[in-house]
Parts: structure tokens; sequence; C-alpha cells
């Protein structure tokens, strides 16, 4: 059995894609990001009079996008301690591995999922940040 699931709790996909698909028992997560789910804002940037960007906290991003993962995992029934897979893309790894590292080594203290972190030259959005999941989940 296959099954789409949103949540207005999250950011809005930036594209025709929902936010995770159940598959059996496991959940697909799609990519994602740090966005605020009520105002679309990314943490931690900061833009100049004519909307480029010009500073970023990957500090901010992550744990924004720790909490995202969250609430689509809970939201979809299943939760952080069902993790079994995450792939991380930065945009600058060179500059914020240890930061990302650092923050994720606190979320992933009793749960450690299989992890992949990849430098990727950019993403839909200006974020730093965009994390893919895969975890376990209860029957429904």
């Amino acid at each position: 059995m296959t099954e789409k699931f949103t949540t207005e709790k999250a950011p809005k996909p930036v594209g025709s894609y929902p936010h995770a698909r159940r598959v059996d028992k496991l959940l697909f997560l799609s990519g994602i990001g740090p966005r605020d789910a009520a105002t679309n804002d990314i943490p931690g940037n900061e833009y100049d009079s004519s909307g480029t960007l010009i500073k970023y906290d990957i500090e901010a991003q992550c744990h924004a996008v720790f909490r995202n993962v969250n609430t689509v995992l809970r939201e979809a029934g299943s939760s952080w301690d069902q993790l079994v897979d995450v792939v991380v893309f930065l945009t600058n790894i060179q500059n914020d591995f240890a930061i990302y590292n650092r923050i994720y080594a606190e979320y992933f203290r009793d749960n450690q999922p299989c992890r992949t972190t990849v430098e990727v030259k950019s993403l839909p959005t200006p974020i730093a940040i965009e994390l893919k999941c895969i975890a376990n989940i209860a029957d429904h």
C-alpha cells in the first residue's frame, strides 16, 4: 500500500510532491528544509535591500530543519527514534560541516540512523541545509 502524506504544520513543498509517502511500514520523506511553516521565512537568513542573500546562520537552519522533519514524522504517524536513514544536503560543507555535525550529534544522541552528507551547489530556495529521510512507521 502506498499513500501520500502532507501536513499544514510543515513548510509547503516547493513543487508538486507530498511531504512524505507511506509504503507498507516505511515512511519516505521528501527533501525538507528549514523554512518556517507559518511564514515561509528561513531562520537566520539576512538579505540586502535588493533581496539578495548576504548572510545565513547554519546553526539556526539546522535546528529548524530538524524541527520540520520531526513535525512531518509525528504528523505521519512515525517519530524521531524511528528514523533509519538520513541524507543531508549542505551548500557549504567546508564552512558548515563542523557546526552541523555538532548539532546533529545532539539530536541523534540515542537514535543513530544511517547517514550520508553531501555538498550541493544550491537548493531550490535560499537554504543551506535540507534532509531526505526514511523512517519506520507503526500500523495505521
